[in-house]
């Protein structure tokens, strides 16, 4: 036992190692919601209020009107309080919660397969390659609220087996990890309560015998969440769905309407291509996108925020003890098996509701199901071998590592420098430049061509939250979504009015393709890989 816990340390510390090291500089800049993660919790820090003065939001943060769950703007407290408002502080967190779900892992995977011989090498395997996972390393090292939620399920999932089958005093930390979720990512809001159910009917008898302990963390459970309960039937908490969902199609309308007119009207057409029929074939084709081998084992996702577009979400190695593992997970039926595929499935619900297909954040909650196959995969072809385990072993570990380094060195020492154009790169280098000359300007315009550009300057100036809600001019459309227009000294128009600097002295950044003829340039930005993105000019 003392070997396997010196293994597992070992596993954790790799797993810190993967998630902090490099954390503030890569990713090489931080996205719009990641500058509004950090400023909130600035701004809670300061004086509990978010960064338009809801004091202690429980349901949700306004942010630009896309009403986050507010967690991790919380958690986000300590940390910016700890290192200061920046990139590294910002992430912490995620890659916090990100080497505490490996660690999770490793006791869920042992108590899943309670009554196997190999339920410690089982989970051994699951901790490591969820630590190696390039679909982990990447959505861990950025400020993703998602993998925040991910540890919430997870824990909620052991602590609710470790309750029912040993002691049953966990069961009121499973059902606040699970209501703790509601306040972290949205998509945790349809698997919570499906793998609580599932859970209930399942393990019904054992609840039944310990209903006292039942009943009272339903309670407390219920009372962690009743907080968010009002929001999550507003038209605010639906606003996200509307914007991403396939239901807001209406090409697929206007294909059943039409097909339904090719064939004069009839009964039977109007059954086959009901829109009601082919809203759910398109969202089986959305559900099964995420099964796309491509997307898990050759490219990863589309968007390099969450691939490096050179591995898949998993490796090329993970193949075949992946397809393994499912086939001897059915066959042999250890322990609680059937929560690992139940899992699996009810992880990807959700994001089959979005237009985007596949998406390795939406289906996060599905982690760490697919390294646990592997794990069980892996060792259960090795079981098999009789002769030369050790140097078969070795033998097909080889390519594992073979894989990992070459994606260790492709995210570590060139993905920055690729798609550092991917996140927003560039705001941070002007600003800075903006803040050693603009006490020599009455106004600075500033350009929203990388998106969300006040939420920057907020960040990076480290603004006065009391400051900025004195001064902020705020539109907010009929949809609730939210612009600020200007704070302070600082203006982001839609357009640049040039015209001001006839009677004021203002300093622009903008695209250097929107650079006017007449104008002086004072600095260019560039990013990682040499090309212009921005450019700071008078008139």
């Amino acid at each position: 036992m003392k070997r396997q816990y010196l293994i597992l340390i070992l596993i954790i510390l790799l797993a810190a190692f993967l998630r902090f090291w490099q954390l503030g500089e890569n990713p090489p800049s931080l996205t719009w919601d990641e500058a509004a993660w950090g400023y909130n919790a600035y701004s809670l820090g300061i004086d509990g209020k978010d960064e338009f003065g809801r004091f202690l939001p429980l349901n949700y943060l306004e942010s630009f009107g896309d009403f986050k769950p507010p967690m991790y703007a919380y958690l986000d407290i300590i940390p910016v309080k700890l290192f200061g408002l920046n990139e590294f502080a910002t992430r912490f967190p995620s890659a916090f919660f990100g080497v505490l779900t490996v660690l999770i892992t490793y006791f869920l995977t042992k108590r899943i397969f309670w009554n196997s011989r190999s339920r410690e090498t089982y989970a051994l395997l699951s901790a490591l390659f969820l630590a190696i996972s390039p679909w982990y390393i990447l959505l861990s090292r950025a400020a993703f609220e998602a993998n925040v939620a991910n540890f919430f399920i997870v824990f909620g999932v052991f602590a609710f087996l470790e309750g029912v089958l040993n002691k049953k005093w966990l069961l009121v930390l499973s059902a606040i990890s699970f209501a703790l979720s509601f306040y972290t990512f949205n998509t945790a809001r349809v698997v919570s309560p499906i793998m609580v159910i599932l859970l209930a009917i399942i393990f019904r008898k054992n609840l039944w015998k310990i209903k006292k302990t039942v009943i009272l963390s339903a309670i407390i459970g219920f009372l962690v969440f009743l907080p968010t309960f009002g929001f999550l039937l507003s038209p605010q908490a639906s606003l996200r769905f509307q914007e991403v969902n396939i239901f807001s199609d209406t090409a697929i309308i206007k294909e059943s309407n039409q097909e339904i007119v090719n064939d004069n009207n009839a009964w039977w057409s109007k059954i086959i291509h009901n829109r009601r029929f082919l809203y759910g074939l398109d969202y089986l084709k959305h559900y099964f996108d995420n099964f796309n081998p491509g997307f898990l084992f050759i490219t990863g996702d589309g968007n390099p925020k969450f691939s490096t577009q050179t591995v898949g979400q998993m490796y090329v190695w993970d193949i075949i003890f992946f397809v393994s593992g499912l086939v001897f997970l059915f066959k042999k039926k250890e322990g609680n098996w059937w929560i690992i595929p139940s899992w699996l499935l009810i992880g990807i619900i959700p994001a089959a509701l979005a237009k985007e297909t596949p998406h390795a954040l939406r289906i996060e909650s599905s982690l760490p199901t697919f390294q646990i196959i592997v794990a069980y995969g892996f060792i259960q072809l090795i079981d098999k071998i009789n002769k030369y385990k050790k140097t078969i072993i070795y033998c097909l570990l080889l390519p594992l590592f073979v894989n990992f380094f070459y994606f260790f060195h492709d995210y570590f020492y060139s993905y920055k420098y690729e798609y550092s154009g991917e996140w927003q790169y560039g705001y941070k280098q002007s600003i800075d430049y903006v803040k050693s000359v603009e006490d020599n300007y009455d106004f600075i315009q500033a350009s929203n061509y990388l998106g969300r550009a006040y939420v920057y300057y907020l960040f990076y100036t480290k603004t006065d939250p009391n400051y900025f809600r004195e001064t902020v001019n705020i539109s907010r459309d009929i949809f609730g979504f939210v612009s600020v227009n200007s704070f302070g000294k600082y203006i982001f128009p839609q357009n640049f009015n040039h015209s001001l600097s006839a009677t004021k002295k203002v300093l622009y950044i903008d695209n250097s393709k929107n650079l006017p003829g007449n104008a002086k340039v004072l600095k260019r930005f560039y990013l990682l890989n040499g090309e212009e993105k921005l450019v700071a000019y008078t008139i």
